[in-house]
Order: structure tokens, then C-alpha cells, then sequence
């Protein structure tokens, strides 16, 4: 995984860029602030042309399932859907059973609410151009103004008032995203929070915590100490288990992202002389007492100091630098993901100079494109025959990721031909904006498949089946791949040792794990409990960044959920370990080819697949194959 790393250079980088924007105009930002699509969008249980979505049965009743073909019932007999938009929802009347029996994912439920609300939101907005469509270009400048910003800047300290700030966040957060607010702590307590908030469903008085940041800098009933509390809260489950820095047990020696959960600094003694003694504002506070300069324990903010402090979002939680040192790393918590986050609100005894969010998700203005034709799928016919078809996990928000693989990797010439066929699967979001923006993306390039449920971690296992329904169902492919959006794939390679391999029933191929454990800690990204999975140890499985099934062994996974009969298990896939083991208990010869060459902590020379890479590192890949035709990596000379 990447290491972070920080500094007083980053801090210095950043006041020059205070400076910087601080004479600059926004009106990105104020557009946030004041966009009309920040409305709560209201469930209508009637029936309106396309919008006929699936009516959600008791789980509990293991008769009663859920239907997702009812979502596409009557877009046949709509006009204004033209067929670059229908090829965006192939799957969709394929997918039934999502939500069967008793086996339902964590979030499944909430995930089916939420998409609703989300599919009304998109399509009350889609008549809405169309109603507008004349009006000699006022929906095109329309359109420009919603796509989603690549930063916020607020400097103008008049804005913050004494009650709270609230800054809207248009499109959700990604992996890179910061947040960085430059402030005193002041008052009677020097307390503060900021919390990075959700959207409420419908009915529901308060909105999701995705992150509540607690500074009491004079401690609370735990202790007289100063003390960071984070948590998460929602309305079904309340607040979650705090974690607090300095912590009293050990786990705040575990790692997030590498990165200590509390750094070993805070709540040590600080070498330094009390900062007391030094002059403020002028004037000059008591001298130190006789018998030497008082030691204090080190804590990050002080009353009266300015401090300037970034949260970051990483891969595994969300990270915590004050003046350019880390100080906490929290992990992201189950259903509550950083897409999620729709609003800041800081609040207490601060006093804000400004704040600045930048590396938010943002999508390319389509006119300036340049090489848009190139970037285009090719089109597809009905169970068109391939090698090799490609399913990428994405989600609603990582427009840059996707534009990254288009241009690169979806170059090669075995999918420009036709015959390798690449798809991104991607659920709806929860903000109207994002799915407007992805409605646009997909049927202008045309290789989106949209899922009809809102896009949770647990329920990516979700889309392992519909990549399996859309090789074997909607084109015919001899090969089904799975990978994530910031993965490098060599397509040339992964056909070339799948033609030496030579199988073509029964193959799982891939970086084949076999003696790997469920991992059991709640803090964990991949907790199972023992519920979910009662034995010791998993059946052989390929790790998730890049795995290939032969085409009968998909077809089979479309089968058993055809017929409800698919275990469900959150991890995708572990699920398609699970699945196969299941397949060669019932007769199926398998065959598991290991290949090393992919790699799924990074980049490593020779590689088949590399995982975790942004789109810089993506492109500068892709630069690297059609300069020296080999597989190297960026650091690599």
C-alpha cells in the first residue's frame, strides 16, 4: 500500500497557496453552497413511465425476493431514451433475486432505498432537459454548471460565524481527497469538532456521521488530559466504538494505511519550553518559574495558537495532519465510505481563517475532449462472441480513475478490435449531481454498465455476478475478468497465459490464495464474523485486483442466483472461492493457475496486473509500455 508522508514543506506549500487563492474569486464554491439539486428528494410510490422501481419485500420471508427487472418494465416503450443510454442498464433485468431469502448483504436494504430515491432524483431531472432541450443552449450551460468542482476555497473569515460553518461537498469524497481549515482554538474550552456528514434518507431527522472529529483540550469525564475523540453515527446503529488519541489501550498502535491509528508523539512530554513564555499579540505573559521551564505532554492544537490541520482520505480510513505532522488515522467504517460525505460542519471554540477542499472527483468537459472518438467503446451486438470480456469495479464518483483506464489499457488493439470487451460497474450515488454527471459519461462512451442499487462496499459482490451475467448473457465470452478502476491491466498478457494455460472449463486464474483465515478483528476493512463464515480457514480464491473464470463457470454463477442459491458473502472475492469450491464438490473438474505477476499491494516489474494506481501513475504506465515495450514501473529507470 502507499505510504503517506508529511511535513513543514507540505504546511509551507499549503499558507502559499492560501495566499494564493485567498485573491482569487470561486463561484464553484458558491455554487455549492446555493445549488438547487441539494434538495431532499421525496419517495413517490406511484408508478411513472420508466421509473417503475423495484417494490422491496420483507427479506425475513424467505419467499419474498426482490426484482430488479421491474426497474427497466416500461423503457421500451419511451422515446426519449436513446439506445447508448438502454446499453447502460443491460444488466439490470438480469439481476434478479438481489435481495433473497434470508441471506442478505450488510447495507442491502438500505442500498435498495437509497437507489429509489437516487433513480427518481435522475430521471425527474432528465425530463427536465428534455422539457428545456429548446431553449437555444440553456441546458448546455446548464449542464456545465452542475459537473462537480475540483476544490472549494473559503478565505473570507466573515463567513465563519460563531454558531458553525457548514461547507456542502457537491460530489462526495475519493482516495486523495483533503480537507485543510486553518484556525485558532479559543474560548472558554477550546473545544471543537468537525464533522464530515452524510445525506439523511428520507424521513429520517439527522444525516449519517461518516466521521465525527472531537478536539477537548481539556479533556472530558475519561480524563483531565487533552484528548481527540473519533466516531461515527447513524440513526439505526447510534454512535459506533470512539477511539480516542491519546488512547488508553494498545489499539492505538494498530495501522491505517501504514500510518499509526495515534501517533506516538501526542500525549508524550514535549521537550520544548511552556509556548506561554513566549510574547503574543505583543504582550508578554509571565516568566517561567525559577526552577526551570515547566514540561508539558505534546498535543497538537493549543488555545491561542494557530493551528493548520488536513484530513486526508486514504485507502483504508480517513488521516489527520496538524501542522504538517500526522496525528490520527481512523478507518473507514462499514456503509460509511467517503463517497458518502456531502457536508462539513465545524463548529465550537475556533476561530476560522478558511478552508480549503481540493482533489474532489471531477469529470472532463465532454466539449474539450479532444480525443473523445478514441476513447468511445466499440459498440457491441447481442451475445457477441469474445476472448475475453473485462468487468472493472467502480464507483459513481471516480470519474478520473475511469478516464485513466480508457486511455489507457482500454487502448489495446485486442479491445479497440473487438475482440477483448471492457465494462465499468458502477452503482448509483446517493448526490443527484454525480448520477446526472454519470448518466452523461456512460452514454457518451458507452461502457458503463449502471447498477440498480447505491454503491456500498458490502454489496460488491453485487457486481461480481452482473460482470458474470454480462459475459455469458449479453456477449459470449470464453474468458469473464474481474478488476478494480485503479488497476493496470495488460490485456496482451493476461490472453497470451491464458492461450499457454490452455484451459477452457473449470479455470480460475489469477494470484491464487489457499490457506488464508477470515480476518476476525471488528476493527478490520474485512471483518468476518463467525457467522458469516464458521470455519477456519477459505477455500482457495484469486485476489480481487485481477482474476479470470472460465465461461462455464460464470454461467453457473448467473445459474445458482438465477435460482437463489448463491451464498452471499460480502468479500467478492473470497464469494467466487466459495462458489467454485461449491461447483467441484457437485463434479466440475477446477483448475487453479497461480500467477505471481499480479500484484496486489503495487507496481513490481513483469507485472500481469498492478494494483493501486492513480490515474497519473496509470498513464505514466501506459507511456512506459509503447516506449520500451516492457512491463516496468514508474520508479523504474
Amino acid at each position: 500500500m502507499k505510504k503517506w508522508s508529511g511535513g513543514v514543506f507540505i504546511a509551507s506549500v499549503f499558507a502559499l497557496l492560501v495566499l494564493r487563492y485567498g485573491l482569487m474569486e470561486n463561484p464553484l464554491a458558491e455554487m455549492t453552497l446555493s445549488n438547487s439539486f441539494f434538495r431532499n428528494v421525496s419517495v413517490h410510490l406511484h408508478s411513472k413511465d420508466a421509473r417503475n422501481l423495484p417494490v422491496l419485500q420483507n427479506p425475513q420471508i424467505s419467499s419474498e425476493v426482490f426484482a430488479a427487472d421491474s426497474l427497466i418494465s416500461n423503457f421500451s416503450s419511451r422515446t426519449n431514451f436513446s439506445g447508448e443510454e438502454l446499453q447502460s442498464l443491460q444488466t439490470w433485468n438480469l439481476l434478479d433475486h438481489l435481495v433473497s431469502h434470508a441471506e442478505v448483504l450488510p447495507n442491502a436494504i438500505e442500498a435498495v432505498k437509497e437507489a429509489r430515491v437516487a433513480w427518481e432524483g435522475l430521471m425527474d431531472s432528465l425530463e427536465e432537459e428534455i422539457l428545456h432541450s429548446s431553449s437555444n443552449g440553456s441546458m448546455r450551460q446548464k449542464s456545465k454548471e452542475k459537473q462537480c468542482p475540483y476544490s472549494i476555497r473559503k478565505m473570507n473569515s466573515s463567513e465563519f460565524v460563531d454558531n458553525g460553518y457548514k461547507l456542502k461537498i457537491p460530489c462526495g469524497l475519493i482516495q486523495g481527497s483533503s480537507i485543510t481549515l486553518i484556525g485558532t482554538p479559543g474560548g472558554l474550552l477550546g473545544n471543537f469538532r468537525i464533522d464530515l456528514t452524510g445525506t439523511p434518507l428520507p424521513g429520517e431527522p439527522d444525516p449519517p456521521i461518516i466521521l465525527h472529529y472531537n478536539v477537548r483540550l481539556h479533556g472530558d469525564k475519561v480524563t483531565e488530559d487533552p484528548v481527540i475523540v473519533q466516531n461515527t453515527w447513524t440513526l439505526a446503529h447510534d454512535w459506533g466504538e470512539e477511539e480516542r488519541c491519546p488512547s488508553p489501550d494498545t489499539d492505538s498502535k494498530k495501522k491505517v494505511d501504514e500510518l499509526d491509528k495515534c501517533s506516538r508523539v501526542v500525549g508524550e512530554d514535549d521537550k520544548k519550553r511552556d509556548p506561554s513564555s513566549k510574547q503574543i499579540n505583543g504582550s508578554r505573559h509571565s516568566p517561567p518559574p525559577k526552577d526551570g521551564p515547566e514540561l508539558r505532554r505534546y498535543f497538537p492544537f493549543k488555545q491561542g495558537y494557530l493551528a493548520v490541520a488536513t484530513l486526508r482520505v486514504g485507502s483504508e480510513g480517513i488521516h489527520m495532519t496538524v501542522d504538517g505532522k500526522h496525528i490520527t488515522s481512523f478507518s473507514l467504517r462499514e456503509s460509511l465510505e467517503p463517497w458518502l460525505v456531502n457536508e462539513i460542519r465545524i463548529s465550537g471554540d475556533i476561530k476560522l481563517m478558511s478552508v480549503l477542499v481540493s482533489g474532489l472527483p471531477t469529470s472532463e468537459d465532454l466539449e474539450h475532449v479532444i480525443d473523445l472518438e478514441t476513447l468511445k467503446s466499440v459498440p457491441l451486438p447481442i451475445h457477441r462472441t469474445l476472448d475475453l470480456f473485462i468487468g472493472v469495479f467502480s464507483t459513481a464518483n471516480n470519474f478520473k480513475r475511469r478516464m485513466a483506464v480508457r486511455r489507457t489499457w482500454m487502448q489495446y488493439e485486442a479491445v479497440r478490435s473487438g475482440t477483448v470487451a471492457v465494462r465499468f460497474f458502477v452503482g448509483l450515488h446517493k448526490n443527484q449531481i454525480v448520477n446526472e454527471e454519470l448518466w452523461n459519461e456512460a452514454h457518451t462512451y458507452g461502457d458503463t454498465q449502471i447498477m440498480p442499487f447505491v454503491d456500498y462496499y458490502s454489496l460488491i459482490t453485487w457486481k461480481t455476478i452482473a460482470i458474470c451475467i454480462y459475459g455469458t448473457q449479453v456477449v459470449s465470452a470464453k474468458y469473464v475478468m474481474k478488476t478494480d478502476d485503479d488497476a493496470f491491466v495488460r490485456v496482451d498478457e493476461v490472453i497470451a497465459s491464458l492461450q499457454r494455460v490452455n484451459i477452457t472449463r473449470g479455470l480460475l486464474y489469477g494470484r491464487i490464495n489457499s490457506d488464508s483465515q477470515p480476518h476476525r478483528n471488528t476493527d478490520s476493512k474485512w471483518y468476518i464474523s463467525p457467522e458469516e463464515w464458521p470455519h477456519e480457514t477459505y477455500p482457495p480464491w484469486a485476489h480481487g485486483p485481477g482474476y479470470v473464470v472460465s465461461r462455464d463457470i460464470a454461467k453457473a454463477v448467473y445459474k445458482q442466483h438465477k435460482k437463489g442459491r448463491l451464498k452471499m458473502f460480502k468479500l467478492e472475492d473470497v464469494a467466487m472461492g466459495i462458489w467454485i469450491a461449491e461447483m467441484k464438490k457437485k463434479g466440475l473438474p477446477i483448475k487453479y493457475e497461480k500467477d505471481e505477476r499480479v500484484y496486489v499491494e503495487g507496481c513490481e516489474s513483469g507485472y500481469v496486473v498492478a494494483h493501486y494506481q492513480g490515474p497519473r501513475e496509470m498513464l505514466c504506465l501506459w507511456q512506459k509500455l509503447q516506449e520500451t515495450k516492457r512491463a516496468t514501473c514508474c520508479g523504474d529507470r
